[in-house]
């Protein structure tokens, strides 16, 4: 009896495991491809302004440097415990399991997470013993909850480390950067705790087949000779998470915002795909070229994790472009204030220009209740019940 129950535990393990990699996403050759090996063309969003916002999501350009400024700003005008209220409304409607379901019907298949480290970690300069790394639940919190809405619908959860610990580039806004604190390329310290974040992350959704990849390191833009640097940190990376996570694809985005390349090939992994990012130039083959020329140099895929900004007739021209030559594509951003080239426009309530005047030394600073009321009700106005859907913008990437 004990012999025929371990046979058919394993037989049960065995079915587990064909079941399990059914769904996970390999790099074969030039191709993404499931389970089955079918070619999985990835048609995707960015959440961005959710984990992290940039200044020109609300309407802040030229008013706040970065996320942390704004904080700095919000706190000065309605006092710490007040902001802390505002930003757990925001982080707790921004998303909900009903943006995903939207997001399902109307075609989208992956999601680009872009995470801010600071809902993982502590800062280094804030760790209680140095060195070492304190985990924070709130980010893997809100991950599972999206993981699990993004696994109902079928969609892949593309993780994607939009802001590193101490900021990986010189553009500030991109990933939260204060200068006056070490930055990513300038202290070893935060160099170890990205290796150990994403070693944390790979632990936990190492068996997660709706988890689509990882995204090591969002749009480097610092002077790297050569990109050195940028290789070892990335095979760094990488060592931490196929210690225990085989799993999953790697994805590696150039330095220069995703599209220098140089010294970060040929791929040191067999799971491994290169992303670029697409902005403001034409929708000509000649513009991706060199992409296909890497791909097919070094027999490896190529994904377009981020591209938008612009108008529905350059999107539409910009996806056929992709798709014609199998590039899988994730557009920028899923919703901003008061603005037509995102998926989705959050209302501008009454009382907040007042705000942003009072930023920008145009007026006076306003009541602090009346502006925390602002405040909590531009949150509630995240929630997708509560936006306005760009539904041409939909129907322009989908051609529709």
């Amino acid at each position: 009896m004990k012999q025929i129950t371990i046979i058919l535990l394993a037989a049960a393990m065995l079915v587990s495991c064909g079941k399990q990699d059914k769904n996970f996403l390999h790099a074969t050759g030039t191709k993404i491809v499931n389970g089955d090996g079918e070619n999985v063309l990835l048609r995707g969003i960015g959440l961005g302004g959710w984990m992290l916002q940039e200044p020109y999501m609300l309407k802040l350009s030229g008013v706040a440097v970065a996320q942390y400024d704004i904080k700095n700003r919000i706190r000065e005008l309605i006092g710490e415990d007040r902001m802390n209220e505002f930003y757990d409304a925001w982080l707790a409607g921004m998303v909900t399991r009903r943006d995903i379901d939207s997001l399902k019907a109307w075609g989208f298949n992956s999601i680009r997470l872009p995470m801010h480290y600071n809902l993982f970690t502590l800062p280094v300069w804030e760790e209680p013993v140095e060195g070492e790394n304190t985990w924070l639940e709130k980010g893997f919190a809100m991950t599972d909850s999206l993981l699990a809405w993004c696994r109902r619908d079928g969609i892949y959860l593309i993780l994607d480390l939009h802001a590193a610990p101490g900021g990986q580039g010189n553009d500030k806004p991109i990933a939260d950067i204060d200068t006056t604190k070490p930055r990513l390329w300038e202290s070893e310290l935060n160099r170890q705790k990205t290796v150990a974040l994403w070693g944390e992350l790979a632990e936990r959704y190492k068996d997660e087949e709706w988890i689509g990849g990882y995204d090591l390191i969002n749009e480097t833009n610092f002077p790297l000779e050569g990109n050195t640097a940028l290789k070892e940190l990335f095979t760094d990376i990488s060592r931490a998470i196929r210690d225990v996570d085989t799993n999953h694809i790697i994805f590696i985005e150039g330095n220069q915002f995703a599209n220098d390349y140089t010294g970060l090939t040929p791929p040191w992994d067999n799971n491994m795909a290169y992303s670029f990012h697409k902005y403001w130039n034409p929708t000509t083959v000649e513009t991706i070229q060199k992409y296909i020329d890497i791909r097919t140099q070094f027999n490896v895929p190529f994904w377009m994790g981020e591209s938008g900004e612009n108008n529905n007739d350059w999107y539409r021209s910009a996806v056929k472009l992709l798709e014609s030559n199998n590039f899988g594509w994730a557009w920028w951003t899923i919703k901003k204030v008061d603005s037509e080239s995102g998926l989705m426009n959050i209302l501008m309530p009454d009382g907040y220009r007042e705000i942003i005047d009072y930023w920008k030394g145009e007026g006076p600073k306003p009541d602090a209740d009346k502006a925390f009321k602002t405040l909590m009700q531009l949150a509630e106005n995240t929630k997708i019940e509560n936006c306005r859907v760009n539904y041409d913008v939909v129907n322009a990437l989908f051609g529709r």
